[in-house]
């Protein structure tokens, strides 16, 4: 079973973008690719197990089918909503942030 293709946002293409960046700078490539590795993990259990993921943050944010999965082995996130034909990803965030005001950013910023 493959699943549902799962699409990111922009916004979550640039969390993406962030924590790599954060891991080449801190940590070194080898650390930035284990996170890719661990994300793309997390993607492929989404996308075949579309409910697995925690609904923690769907009552805060008023987004009930909102829901988030721990990428493994990082303190980061990935938010996503189940639509009809795919996994819409709207973010992809750490842990340790206030999730609701993260979330809820324009996206201008």
């Amino acid at each position: 079973m493959t699943g549902k293709p799962v699409i990111l946002r922009e916004r979550a293409d640039r969390d993406i973008d962030g924590a790599l960046t954060h891991y080449l700078g801190e940590a070194g490539e080898r650390v930035a690719l284990a996170f890719i590795d661990a994300l793309e993990q997390a993607f492929r259990q989404i996308a075949r197990h579309l409910a697995s993921g925690s609904p923690r943050y769907a009552h805060e944010l008023d987004l009930p089918c909102l829901r988030s999965w721990r990428v493994k082995r990082h303190p980061y996130l990935v938010f996503y909503l189940e639509r009809q034909d795919h996994i819409d990803v709207w973010r992809v965030l750490h842990a340790q942030r206030d999730i609701p005001a993260w979330m809820q950013e324009p996206a201008g910023s």
